[in-house]
């Protein structure tokens, strides 16, 4: 038979809730809080809680990795799309002479609020385009301008 260590009370001070936190689960696990305390303090203290925070820092960090890759793509495609848009609409739509630049000054007010009510609506409907083009697309492949 071995010799049990004496343990030595310590005192803590917890808040009520964390009390009530510790209360259900030393009675779910039908253990003592003080073994569920005792426990969480070694884990706590143990050189493999370090390796755990960092494990975890490490898998956040490359969530954020993740999240910021998919930014820079939409970025990417809205500027393309963009890029696309205006060079195609330069090269075709000529200059308007100066009566019907007037009158199409007028009309562009009416066409832009229109433009904005139908991005909301598809904003809001989805899907987005960024969701239909596939990141697997190849850039290899470039088109002719």
């Amino acid at each position: 038979m071995t010799a049990r260590k004496k343990k030595s009370p310590v005192s803590v001070y917890l808040d009520p809730e964390i009390l009530a936190m510790l209360a259900e689960f030393a009675a779910r696990r039908g253990q003592s809080r003080s073994m569920i305390a005792e426990a969480a303090i070694a884990s706590f203290l143990s050189p493999d809680a370090d390796e755990r925070r960092e494990a975890a820092i490490v898998k956040r960090l490359d969530q954020i990795d993740r999240r910021i890759s998919r930014l820079e793509r939409d970025v990417g495609i809205s500027v393309e799309t963009l890029a696309v848009f205006v060079r195609f609409w330069l090269t075709s739509t000529p200059a308007l002479p100066e009566p019907a630049a007037q009158a199409a000054r007028a009309k562009a007010s009416e066409r832009y609020e229109a433009f904005v009510r139908a991005l909301g609506r598809r904003l809001a409907a989805g899907p987005q385009l960024r969701q239909e083009i596939s990141e697997d697309v190849s850039p290899a492949r470039s088109e002719p301008s």
